[in-house]
């Protein structure tokens, strides 16, 4: 039964840049701006904000409703949209989470719905590392629905535009620099550790001083390295670059006279190992530093989780039952 992290659908243990805490620090390398499948038609990113970031129930569910708009708004910013390209953006993203509502939605209650089992009682690491299995097959099938539209989207791409997303780039660059880099060590840990409580906060309730202890004891010996974090993020937006530009050069053409408006089925290849190169990165030593953070989060997490009191399990188990009947009501609206 993972925490809340503010990044799948769902209550998940993928977390967040902003997020940093024990159970945070996987996705901290794959985060910041980028043509990321998982972020660009994201339910990762809006559910999050519905589910997690907004407290109320009827709050979480108009967030939802108002994710293709706040898709959209986000991928313009990234990439700054020409006047043909919006309105076959907007149709694709509008299509992509009405297959979401429909096909995802109703898994994530039943996860929601188990996990208030788990939450009142004790679980193992290999419990906790489980349920990543699950999260990580709901972003796989995101991430297939995506592909062709965005394999679409990147064909259409001007040379200016390429250069927007490498300037957007930069500044998530250089903000994560700023935020993990710069500061002061006893700042940045001070910092991990006030998000990593706020985040468990949201899901048992107030925590006692000496949880708050053991879960700056588990940032102090994290393996989570931000300076491997950032290289690995340049490498990633550096190869997205390319492979862009490589797809335009081989089938640009073919796509501008296309009538159907289908992306070749090898740009579509091409986009998609791409992706896959997300969770398996080609990075010496970066696969198995991967793995150690993530043993990392699900130790960390069952630890603090068979902390807890009673009541806080108690706490844990209302907000689930809550972000479940959200996801069944969301279906329901269909």
């Amino acid at each position: 039964m993972p925490t809340f992290s503010g990044t799948a659908a769902g209550p998940c243990f993928e977390p967040r840049a902003a997020s940093n805490g024990p159970l945070f620090e996987r996705e901290v390398a794959t985060s910041g701006p980028r043509f990321q499948l998982r972020r660009i038609i994201a339910l990762a990113l809006s559910l999050a904000a519905a589910m997690l970031l907004l407290g109320a129930c009827s709050a979480a569910r108009l967030a939802y409703n108002q994710a293709p708009s706040f898709t959209y708004w986000w991928l313009d910013g990234y990439v700054d949209f020409t006047g043909a390209q919006s309105p076959p953006a907007r149709a694709d993203i509008k299509h992509f989470f009405a297959w979401h509502r429909n096909a995802e939605l109703p898994i994530y209650a039943q996860r929601l719905a188990q996990w208030q089992t788990l939450a009142q009682q004790d679980i193992t690491a290999e419990q906790a590392c489980n349920e990543i299995g699950a999260i990580r097959a709901s972003l796989n099938r995101m991430s297939e629905r995506g592909v062709a539209p965005l394999t679409s989207l990147a064909l259409q791409l001007t040379p200016a535009q390429l250069d927007h997303m490498q300037r957007h780039q930069a500044k998530g660059d250089e903000k994560f620099e700023k935020n993990f880099l710069r500061a002061p060590s006893a700042q940045r840990l001070e910092d991990r550790l006030e998000r990593a409580i706020d985040r468990y906060e949201m899901l048992y309730g107030s925590l006692n001083e000496a949880q708050r202890q053991q879960l700056k004891a588990g940032l102090q010996q994290s393996v989570w390295d931000p300076q491997r974090t950032q290289a690995e993020r340049q490498r990633r937006q550096a190869t997205m670059l390319q492979t862009i530009r490589e797809v335009q050069a081989a089938h640009s053409a073919a796509f501008a006279v296309n009538s159907s408006r289908d992306p070749p089925p090898d740009a579509v290849n091409a986009l998609r190992s791409w992706s896959q190169q997300l969770q398996n990165s080609p990075s010496p030593g970066y696969p198995a530093y991967s793995a150690a953070l993530v043993k990392d989060s699900c130790t960390q997490f069952a630890a603090l989780h068979n902390s807890t009191s009673a009541e806080q399990r108690q706490h844990a188990v209302g907000v689930l039952k809550g972000y479940e009947g959200d996801l069944r009501a969301l279906v329901a609206q269909d």
